[in-house]
Parts: structure tokens; sequence; C-alpha cells
């Protein structure tokens, strides 16, 4: 199976939830569901019904997290030889020829990617077209109304 880029962080932000479902979550799921079985009947107890649907909706993202960190190949930018190339992890001020815009993007996995914070997968177009590519390199993204050219300004190893 082919390992997942993961930076750092959100190693550690995966850690940090897989630890608190385990330590917080599941033993009060578990303490719910005891005290919703002493209220008898279980065909008809609302409180049963809805401990039992959180003990699966916790499970399964335990499940779910435990499967990414054992795919995942953790990758620290700031360990590496800083350079003016553009990897996994960097993060990259671009300039828009056609708009005239600066923007700043760091180079993430896909759990970890959050536009709103400037944070893009390293599958998305942007990406793909810089990684590889160094700092004063134009390079052409496909968009969904056409293309646009960035110049990539800054390669930052941070």
């Amino acid at each position: 199976m082919k390992k997942v880029p993961m930076t750092v962080e959100g190693e550690a932000r995966l850690r940090e939830e897989l630890n608190h479902l385990k330590t917080v979550v599941r033993p009060r799921v578990i303490a719910d569901i005891a005290t919703a079985r002493e209220h008898g009947d279980l065909k008809e107890n609302a409180e049963y019904h809805a401990a039992r649907e959180e003990q699966s909706f916790a499970e399964g993202r335990i499940k779910e997290i435990e499967g990414k960190l054992s795919d995942s190949q953790v990758i620290d930018v700031k360990a590496l030889p800083a350079s003016t190339k553009v990897i996994f992890g960097t993060t990259v001020t671009l300039f828009n020829v056609d708009t005239e815009e600066t923007v700043t993007y760091t180079i993430v996995g896909d759990d970890e990617a959050d536009v709103k914070v400037k944070k893009i997968s390293y599958a998305s177009p942007i990406a793909k077209a810089i990684i590889g590519k160094e700092e004063g390199d134009e390079v052409v993204v496909k968009i969904p109304s056409g293309e646009a050219t960035y110049e990539i300004e800054k390669v930052a190893y941070i």
C-alpha cells in the first residue's frame, strides 16, 4: 500500500483526537449505555439507542484514524535542508500573473487541507503544478474557468 504524506502537525492533531476518543468519549459512552440499560425495555429506550449510535460513530472514527496513521508517512519539512524547491510541507508564495494578486499556501496532506487557512492538499491542481518547481519559475494551472499563470515568489521550509 502506498504511504500517504502527512505533516508533523497533522499527525499530532490526529493522535490528539484518537487519544480523546479512547480516553474520554469511549468511557463516557459505555457509561451512558449502562445507565440507559438500567431504565428497562431497550426497544423503546431512546437514550439507549442514542448512546449506541454515538458508540458506533466513535468506534468508526477510532478505526479511521488508526488506519490513516498506519498508512501515513510523516514528513517534517523543518528537518530538511531549506532550498528554493517546492516540496510537500513547504509554504509557497505565489504571484498570479493574470490578476497581479499574491497568495501564500502551505502544501499538506488531504486530511489537513483547509483553503480558509491557506492549506492546500498535495493532490490539488495548484500543488501538483508547483511541486518540484523552484522560486522564480512560472507555472500554468488549469482552473475551472480556464488557466491561471503563477510565478513562484518564495518557498519557505517552516
